[in-house]
């Protein structure tokens, strides 16, 4: 399967990133329920798992909070290649929101 990655520098330490990002599952759920469906999400520390369904596409990855850094890596089907960047893009877009 197809990957794809972002990584989202801050300032914030582990601890309190990951305090910020432990809403970021019930955030996107609820703002992009139009073209988001079967949103999961499931924390161990500072390591979450997680998969959602976007046209019918069923995306997952993980995301790990770090000192310094939040980084995200997962797999797509081969049909959402095309959009891997848009999602790459939009995943790190709105963790820069939540970790600014």
């Amino acid at each position: 399967m197809p990957t794809f990655s972002a990584e989202v520098p801050h300032q914030l330490g582990s601890e309190l990133a990951t305090q910020r990002l432990r809403q970021f599952i019930d955030q996107v759920r609820e703002q992009y329920r139009d073209v988001v469906s079967d949103v999961q999400g499931s924390w161990s520390d500072n390591l979450l798992t997680f998969s959602f369904k976007s046209y019918g596409l069923k995306i997952d990855g993980t995301l790990t909070v770090g000192e310094t850094t939040a980084r995200l890596a997962g797999s797509m089907p081969f049909a959402a290649v095309p959009f891997r960047g848009k999602i790459e893009q939009s995943i790190a877009a709105e963790l820069r929101r939540e970790l600014t």
